[in-house]
């Protein structure tokens, strides 16, 4: 009997692509260590930012691109919770009353998953090998809690981490404030949801600040910078697959 691996389409994300690809090398890495092929189609956006404005007709035809992309894998896992929301929940909405493209939607649908929950819930992951010395605080973003359940997984595999304790913040599941084009239609209002979140994380003591969603982390990061809090943020998926060699989010490369 030939034993073959699951074949699972890395959906990248846009932020990953353009801001900090490490994310997905490290998603990768944590993929193929789950025993999985692991392969990257030409892609684009997932279509959140056109659909949570109206624009129907652009999310359309955004989610028939990332359909044929990857119709051949086996899944489609990405490292963000917001845009695995909006594959997973929301692409089948835009085909409602259409049959025929409809069936093809749920079929997608069934085979996307965030990346943490793909690691536990799908393929049973309980550890990963990895070291991280320091005390870590977790956000729970939006999307990948609410839409898609995400909370335990990541805190499980991160108890596994050698060196690395837990500091929980306070209301670790309230927004950050960033929401996408939220914190560009309503600025004032994401910013003092973003400040109450610093808070939270500062007054954890935790010196590093993850999550899931690399729009939730930039946020954030973003914030702490501006009040002068020394919290770095990264994204989980490098602290669980042992690649943290990147400077954190929001600061500068180190110079050769």
């Amino acid at each position: 009997m030939i034993d073959t691996k699951p074949r699972v389409g890395l959906f990248a994300t846009c932020l990953v692509d353009l801001i900090r690809p490490s994310v997905g090398f490290a998603a990768a890495k944590l993929i193929e260590d789950a025993g999985c092929e692991v392969v990257v189609p030409s892609q684009t956006c997932c279509g959140q930012p056109a659909f949570n404005s109206g624009d129907r007709a652009t999310s359309r035809a955004i989610a028939l691109q990332v359909m044929d992309a990857f119709q051949g894998v086996d899944y489609v896992v990405a490292p963000s919770g917001s845009c695995a929301g909006m594959l997973k929940k929301h692409v089948p909405e835009l085909f409602e009353g259409e049959p025929d493209l409809a069936r093809r939607a749920a079929a997608f649908s069934a085979k996307v998953h965030e990346l943490v929950s793909f690691l536990v819930d799908v393929r049973g992951v309980t550890s990963v090998e990895a070291r991280f010395d320091g005390s870590v605080t977790y956000h729970d973003s939006c999307s990948g809690l609410r839409e898609l359940g995400v909370k335990t997984q990541p805190r499980k595999l991160l108890e596994s981490v050698d060196g690395l304790s837990i500091s929980e913040m306070r209301d670790p599941d309230v927004c950050c404030g960033f929401g996408g084009t939220f914190a560009v239609k309503y600025g004032e209002i994401s910013d003092a949801i973003v400040a109450k979140k610093a808070e939270n994380v500062w007054a954890s003591e935790a010196g590093t600040l993850l999550a899931g969603d690399l729009g939730c982390l930039m946020n954030m990061a973003g914030k702490l910078q501006r009040q002068g809090r020394e919290v770095k943020a990264r994204h989980v998926a490098e602290v669980l697959a042992g690649m943290t060699d990147e400077p954190a989010i929001g600061e500068p490369a180190e110079k050769v």
